[in-house]
This record gives structure tokens, C-alpha cells and sequence, in this order.
């Protein structure tokens, strides 16, 4: 979301003379942990529904929104020299496979493919975010990892994708939520209306985001 939430708040300072939005990428879970320790912050985007209901009615402003849809992919070197074409293949001998950790959203989505598969995965590592599971396979210090569609199309060619018939069994919903400690509420809930505006969907589906 680093890259189209960058776009968004630059289209609406645009729009809203004046107005300046800051943001704070991080993975969900963590965000969460920083929103619970008294983080200052006016919106949180979720990259899941589970670490929204994280947080309890009290420190939400109204009920959250969803804005997106996204689905995981297998990310891989250009080229795809390991020759990987579905899940069962990131079980072969020799592959180094990096996934995100359990509380991240995309560590719980590959518990479910996995669920639904019944193929277990065995990282080398799992990351804190899907930015670090991206970064660990276009870096070469692993041959595959499983992100997000909406991740590869933003990589640019520092890895290939690699769709599997099973992703379905895991599509992430993103929800965004104006918070209770705002200090600026009627502006972080206009800022939540147009990222959910056809204004805001066009820059999130030209990403490779789905409609909610």
C-alpha cells in the first residue's frame, strides 16, 4: 500500500489546499501494536479484517470500511530459474522459499492456502511485512516468496509472478477506519471517503488492487 497511499495523500493535498498527511508504513500488525502503546494517528488502513478487530469498538470512530481486495502471488527471480509454476513446487529440494510471519496479513493468508492445499511450506525465514518477503527474493537471498498480486506489478521487473490456482482460498479484504483518539476527525474521515471514491479505487486498481 506504500506506493498507492503515497499517490492518494498526494492527490488529495492537491485537492485540499492546505492539508497534509502523513503516513506510517509498517506491517498491519505492528501498526496495530503502535495504534494499542498510544501512537498518535488519525486513520488506520488494515491489510486484513483480523488486525482491524484487533482493535476494540472504543478506539474506533464508526465501523470500518472496506477499500480493497488483494490476493497472494508467487514472487520469483526474473526469469524464474528455479522453474516454478505452482505451490507444490516451492516444496522442491533446493528452494528457498520466504514467507511473511503468522500475525502479518500476508503470513495468515499462507496459512490458509496452505490449509486449503494441505502442502506445507518450510521458510528459510518469515518476515515482519510482505515488503521484506518481497525484498528477500529481488535481493537474491531467496528464490521465491509468497506476496501479494499488487506487490510483483509494483516490483517493475525485479522479479517475476507466479499465479496458482489455489490463491482464491485466501483473498485479503483491506478495511480502513477512522480512529477514536483523532484529532482531526472530520478530516480523517473525508480522507477515508476518497481513498474509497472512484478517484481513490482508479489509483488502488491500477496498482493491481481489486474493487472491495
Amino acid at each position: 500500500m506504500q506506493k498507492t497511499f503515497t499517490e492518494l495523500g498526494k492527490q488529495y493535498e492537491a485537492a485540499h489546499p492546505g492539508t497534509t498527511i502523513e503516513f506510517s508504513f509498517a506491517g498491519s500488525s505492528d501498526l496495530v501494536t503502535q495504534i494499542q502503546n498510544g501512537a498518535p494517528a488519525d486513520v488506520f488502513a488494515s491489510a486484513d479484517t483480523k488486525n482491524m478487530d484487533k482493535l476494540a469498538g472504543s478506539d474506533l470512530q464508526g465501523s470500518p470500511e472496506d477499500f480493497a481486495k488483494n490476493t497472494l502471488e508467487i514472487a520469483v527471480a526474473p526469469g524464474n530459474p528455479k522453474k516454478i509454476t505452482d505451490l507444490k513446487d516451492l516444496t522442491n529440494a533446493g528452494v528457498q522459499v520466504v514467507t511473511c510471519a503468522s500475525p502479518v496479513p500476508c503470513g495468515a493468508a499462507t496459512e490458509k492456502v496452505e490449509q486449503a492445499t494441505g502442502i506445507t511450506l518450510k521458510p528459510v525465514s518469515e518476515e515482519q511485512s510482505v515488503t521484506d518477503v518481497l525484498g528477500k527474493v529481488s535481493s537474491g537471498q531467496a528464490d521465491a516468496g509468497l506476496v501479494y498480486v499488487t506487490d510483483v506489478k509494483g516490483a517493475a521487473g525485479k522479479v517475476d509472478g507466479v499465479t496458482f490456482k489455489d490463491a482464491s482460498s485466501a483473498v485479503n479484504t483491506y478495511p480502513i477506519a477512522v480512529l477514536k483518539e483523532s484529532k482531526n476527525p472530520d478530516l480523517a474521515a473525508a480522507l477515508s471517503d476518497y481513498i474509497r471514491s472512484d478517484a481513490g479505487q482508479k489509483v488502488l486498481q491500477a496498482a493491481g488492487f481489486q474493487a472491495p
